[in-house]
C-alpha cells in the first residue's frame, strides 16, 4: 500500500494516450533466421498524429491546472525524438501552460513515489496503455476510473476503464462510479457543460465522504453498499 503521506492531498490525474499509432498499429512480422525466429513490431508515428493528440492534450490541460507532463523515451527511440520536436512546436501556441518532459521509466516510478506531481500526462499508445493502468491502481480499484476515446472534433466514446466483469454480473456488486464519472467526462469534454460535470463529480465525493463503499473499495468503518444503492446515493446527492 502507498504511504498515507503520498496520498494525503488526494489525486486527480488525466492520462492522454494517443490511440491510433505506435507499436500496436505498426508493421508486425516474424521470420526464420539462423538464430531462430526473429519478430518485430514497428513503433511508427507521423507528425500529424502527434500534433493532433498534442493539441487535444494541451486544450485539456488549459481546463485543469495548466500543467502537463509529456512522457517518452527520447534518449533511445527515434519516434520519441519526433514527439519532442512536434510537441515543442505546438507548445509555442500554448505559452500559458507549464510543460515538462519525462522518460517513461522515471514516470512509472514517480506515479508511485510522488503521484501528486502529475496533473495531465501526454504520451504515445504503448506507454499510455501501461501508465494508465498503473495510475488506476492508485485509487485502489479499476471501478473508480472513467475514460474517453475522443475524436478530433470532440465526439467520443465515454466508458469505464474496466471490462464487463462477467464473474460478478447480476450480483449487485460492481462499482458504478467509473461509469458515472464517465458521464461527467462526456459532459465536460464533448459538450463543454462544466457546471453539470462538476455536479456529478461533487456528488460522488459527497457519497464517498459519507462513508459508503462498494466491496472493491471497502474499508474498516465504512458502509458497504451494492451497485444499485451506490448509484441511487449519487443520484440523490446531485
Amino acid at each position: 500500500a502507498l504511504r498515507p503521506e503520498v496520498l494525503k492531498d488526494g489525486l486527480d490525474i488525466m492520462v492522454v494516450r494517443e490511440l491510433t499509432g505506435g507499436a500496436y498499429f505498426g508493421e508486425k512480422k516474424r521470420v526464420e533466421t539462423k538464430n531462430g525466429i526473429t519478430a518485430w513490431d514497428m513503433m511508427v508515428y507521423t507528425s500529424y498524429e502527434i500534433e493532433r493528440i498534442t493539441r487535444k492534450a494541451f486544450s485539456i490541460a488549459r481546463k485543469r491546472k495548466k500543467k502537463i507532463t509529456i512522457v517518452d523515451k527520447a534518449n533511445v527511440l527515434e519516434s520519441s525524438r519526433l514527439w519532442r520536436e512536434v510537441t515543442g512546436e505546438v507548445a509555442k501556441d500554448y505559452t500559458d501552460l507549464d510543460i515538462s518532459y519525462m522518460y517513461v521509466d522515471n514516470a512509472a516510478m514517480q506515479l508511485i513515489r510522488n503521484p501528486g506531481y502529475f496533473d495531465v500526462i501526454l504520451t504515445e499508445n504503448l506507454f499510455g496503455d501501461i501508465l494508465s493502468d498503473e495510475a488506476s491502481m492508485l485509487t485502489g480499484s479499476l471501478g473508480m476510473l472513467p475514460s474517453a476515446s475522443m475524436g478530433e472534433k470532440g465526439a467520443g466514446i465515454f466508458e469505464p476503464i474496466h471490462g464487463s466483469a462477467p464473474d460478478i454480473a447480476g450480483k449487485d456488486m460492481a462499482n458504478p462510479l467509473a461509469a458515472i464519472l464517465s458521464c461527467s467526462m462526456m459532459l465536460r469534454y464533448a459538450f463543454n457543460m462544466e457546471a453539470e460535470a462538476d455536479s456529478i463529480v461533487d456528488s460522488v465525493y459527497r457519497v464517498l465522504d459519507g462513508g459508503y463503499r462498494t466491496s472493491d473499495i471497502m474499508q474498516p468503518g465504512m458502509t458497504i453498499v451494492g451497485t444499485e444503492k451506490m448509484g441511487s446515493l449519487v443520484a440523490e446527492s446531485i
